[in-house]
Formats: structure tokens, sequence, C-alpha cells
């Protein structure tokens, strides 16, 4: 079953999931749920911000600086520094 629920959360687009996560935590901050609902939707979310953040870190990896040259023309690219 836990197979299962990450594979439909490794379904879901970046901005599915990040809907879904933002659902999850405005349930879980109304108060509402309860505790059992509460562990149950910990869980779920704690998958979602894993996928996500592994969708964010995939992308920056293949993001590209471009640099110019001194005719201010596109000259060559680089790999994403993000420091």
């Amino acid at each position: 079953m836990a197979d299962d629920a990450e594979s439909d959360v490794a379904a879901l687009s970046f901005e599915d999931a990040l809907k879904r996560l933002e659902a999850i935590v405005s349930r879980l901050e109304s108060g509402d749920a309860s505790l059992e609902e509460s562990i149950k939707l910990y869980g779920e979310g704690d998958q979602l911000r894993r996928q996500c953040e592994k969708r964010l870190a995939d992308a920056q990896a293949r993001i590209e600086k471009i640099t110019l040259g001194q005719d201010g023309r596109p000259q060559s690219v680089q790999p994403f520094d993000g420091g």
C-alpha cells in the first residue's frame, strides 16, 4: 500500500503535488482532522514534500547560465551555480 501511495505521488505534476500539499497543510492547521486522519495526512504531506524537493533539485540541475559575448549576444552556456 505504501508503494501505491508513493507511485501516486510520483505521478503527480509538481503543481498538482504542491496544491495537494497546501490542502493538507490547510486541513491540519484547521484542527478539524481527527488524530488518525492527521497522522495519515502528515505522512502523505511528507511524501509530497520529498517529491516536490526532488523535482526542484532536478530542475535546478538542468538550468544553464547563458554567458554573453562583448557584443551582447549569447556566447555559451555554463552549468547553473546556485551559490
